[in-house]
């Protein structure tokens, strides 16, 4: 029921997106399900913010559903870069727990010539891994999300629920002050297995993420230990993050290719 329901929200917005309209009833056709399922559903999406409800439908006013590909290269830079920093925090020697996610994709790209032990239920960041002999890696299995290519249900949750790892590094569908934020609530159901499981929780993502929500809650701020995200962080954002007492750490591109020594320590295993 789960997936279904992901997946009919998801229809929806799609559709919505596609065309910037649909009405009520054509929602109704397409999707199969009964107009009170339909309103509900525009309703909540209309409460987080993804579409505005009209007389009649409703309008698209969210940030677009766009595949794993088409998402990586949006703000490519600052996730590069992003990714080279919390590559050089992360200790050799140690176990990381690495979500999917293309920000994550990105710490993964630079881990080449680390001595570590990841585990992850991404696809394509295992498939850049698995040939390295200095990762062990260990990799989670489920049912293979086709947007992400992200390992989920049962099978995942069943091997999520047995791990410990000294940090977890994990991207986020967006970031508001009541928490962070993800797609899909299977999605979120693993990773809030994964935030149980580890002793420091970092959050990667770059500075349009936040001041949006998603489909599915996941946690509250206080769960994160540590959020590295591209100096296009507003003030605001700023002072929210270090008010709740998260380490803050602001990649700037340029300064950083001026000189490595300005690089973040590495923090304490």
């Amino acid at each position: 029921m789960t997936m279904l329901l992901d997946q009919r929200r998801e229809s929806i917005l799609q559709v919505i997106e596609q065309q910037g309209f649909a009405s009520l009833q054509e929602l109704v056709g397409r999707l199969g399900a009964s107009e009170s399922t339909v309103r509900r559903d525009l309703e909540y999406l209309d409460g987080i913010g993804q579409i505005r409800r009209t007389r009649g439908g409703a309008a698209y006013t969210g940030d677009s559903i766009t595949p794993f590909e088409e998402r990586g290269a949006a703000a490519l830079p600052e996730k590069q870069w992003i990714g080279r920093v919390v590559a050089d925090l992360i200790p050799n020697g140690d176990t990381i727990l690495l979500d999917g996610g293309t920000t994550t994709l990105e710490v993964a790209r630079c881990l080449v010539g680390k001595s570590l032990q990841v585990v992850t239920n991404s696809l394509p960041i295992a498939n850049l891994l698995a040939h390295l002999p200095s990762i062990e890696l260990i990799l989670i299995g489920g049912y293979l999300y086709p947007r992400t290519g992200v390992a989920l249900g049962p099978l995942a949750t069943a091997a999520l629920a047995e791990l410990h790892v000294p940090r977890l590094i994990m991207g986020t569908g967006g970031i508001t002050e009541k928490g962070l934020f993800n797609s899909n609530s299977l999605l979120v159901e693993s990773e809030r297995l994964m935030l149980q499981a580890a002793e420091e929780v970092w959050v990667v993502a770059d500075s349009s993420k936040f001041g949006r929500s998603a489909l599915a809650y996941l946690c509250e701020l206080s769960k994160v230990t540590r959020l590295i995200v591209d100096s296009g962080l507003s003030d605001h954002w700023r002072n929210v993050i270090r008010a709740a007492n998260i380490e803050l750490i602001l990649v700037d591109a340029p300064a950083m290719s001026e000189s490595e020594a300005n690089r973040p320590g590495k923090p304490q295993p």
